[in-house]
């Protein structure tokens, strides 16, 4: 039995922060992979990602490269619109039968668990969300309403101050974005003049 932990989200870039949640989910839950899955339209958003799809994909592509561990799929923007998680999860239970699916959030994304589209079902359909803190976002599930909060584990990593809006922020200010994101993607991000003035 397969245990994947999913990493959703724009990744408008992707950066550290990210890769380092990941890695963290997978040693301290013992996920065997973690399956990256950019959103096409993000539903808690109110505006949409600076970069396309495409590049936001060769973007998640590289910063994963080389790690054993990690994947990347493109379903949620191959099938467009709006990417709701539960829709997700379906098309993955339904694709990969007996694989076991959590889904890794940030800690700025728990308090917000309600107010997901068919959260309950959900919550069904996989082990556990698995929760971080991030700096100014402690991950408080006291708040979730029963049986949700009782899905939600919290697994503590170091602490980074990154976030891919400060990252388009340095960017269009001409600041460095060095060390923020993994080389290849800072490469990737310089040759292509991506979210500069």
């Amino acid at each position: 039995m397969l245990r994947a932990g999913i990493m959703g989200g724009t990744f408008d870039p992707i950066h550290n922060g990210h890769l380092l949640a990941a890695e963290t989910a997978r040693d301290v839950f013992g996920l065997d992979e973690i399956w990256f899955i950019p959103a096409a339209t993000p539903p808690l958003k109110s505006s949409g990602p600076d970069a396309s799809n495409r590049v936001r994909f060769e973007m998640v592509q590289l910063a994963a490269e080389g790690h054993p561990n990690f994947r990347v799929l493109d379903m949620e923007l191959d099938r467009g619109g709006v990417s709701y998680s539960v829709d997700t999860v379906a098309a993955l239970q339904e694709q990969w039968p007996g694989t076991v699916f959590s889904y890794i959030i940030g800690g700025d994304r728990v308090g917000d668990l309600p107010k997901w589209h068919r959260v309950s079902e959900l919550a069904d359909r996989l082990e556990s969300f698995i929760g971080f803190d991030r700096p100014g976002y402690p991950a408080d599930v006291s708040a979730l309403p029963y049986p949700l909060r009782e899905k939600v584990k919290i697994a503590g990593m170091p602490q980074m101050e990154i976030s891919s809006t400060d990252i388009r922020q340095r960017r269009a200010e001409g600041r460095s974005i060095r060390f923020l994101v993994p080389d290849s993607v800072y490469e990737y991000i310089m040759r292509n003049d991506l979210y500069g003035s």
